[in-house]
């Protein structure tokens, strides 16, 4: 499967999510999980569009 998640963006993203700057660093493992939960929301996004007779995956369907 394709890598969804970009590595070197998520340290960034953290970084501008956390207001107080509390999290310095960001551990190898993120990035993997990251990587199984949007898969896995894709996926039930997936079975969501056929179970309502549609080929075309919609952000609602996320």
């Amino acid at each position: 499967m394709a890598h969804l998640i970009v590595k070197n963006n998520i340290k960034e993203a953290v970084n501008e999510l956390d207001k107080e700057k509390s999290v310095t660093s960001v551990a190898e493992e993120v990035g993997r999980e990251l990587e199984r939960k949007v898969e896995e929301i894709i996926i039930n996004g997936i079975k969501r569009a056929k179970a309502n007779g549609r080929r075309t995956l919609q952000a609602r369907d996320l």
